[in-house]
């Protein structure tokens, strides 16, 4: 799944390359405070970049992915597994998310909205913020074990 995902931060390059690195790094913080527990900061991340992400190619997925990691992110500060109003992909959104399945292809689809958020993130601030590759990479492993759950579904095992 390692080529899996440099096949897709390649394919999101042009897309999140245009990010202004101020953005890149607060998309950056989304991931991070996220993936370290850190679930208040994560909502507090989501709402100050939201409005930073500038319009073009991918822009609503992006604010999309952002919005859902932030409800689940203010979901687990409220002790709660998932959020009350689940968010999901668009159609025309689904085209920048690493793992199209259909809904049915999959055990918890729900779930797969979430990885799909982190992985568009984790992605975007790895393209867009260069001073935080090597945070970021730390994480790399974290992002294949998600993409891994996916692998028979994809056709990949």
């Amino acid at each position: 799944m390692e080529k899996f995902l440099d096949a897709y931060l390649e394919r999101m390059k042009p897309v999140f390359e245009r990010l202004p690195e101020k953005t890149g790094h607060g998309i950056a913080s989304v991931f991070l405070s996220y993936r370290f527990g850190l679930y208040s900061k994560t909502v507090r991340e989501c709402a100050a970049v939201l409005p930073q992400v500038p319009e073009g190619s991918g822009s609503a997925a992006l604010k999309k992915a952002v919005a859902i990691v932030s409800a689940y992110a203010e979901a687990l500060v409220n002790s709660q597994v998932r959020p009350e109003q689940l968010l999901v992909f668009a159609a025309e959104e689904r085209a920048f998310v690493a793992v199209d399945l259909p809904r049915d292809r999959v055990d918890d689809a729900d779930t797969l909205e979430l990885d799909n958020a982190l992985i568009m993130v984790y992605a975007a601030a790895m393209i867009a913020s260069p001073d935080d590759e090597d945070a970021l990479g730390e994480h790399r492993k974290y992002v294949v074990i998600m993409l891994e759950a996916y692998k028979k579904a994809l056709g990949l095992a």
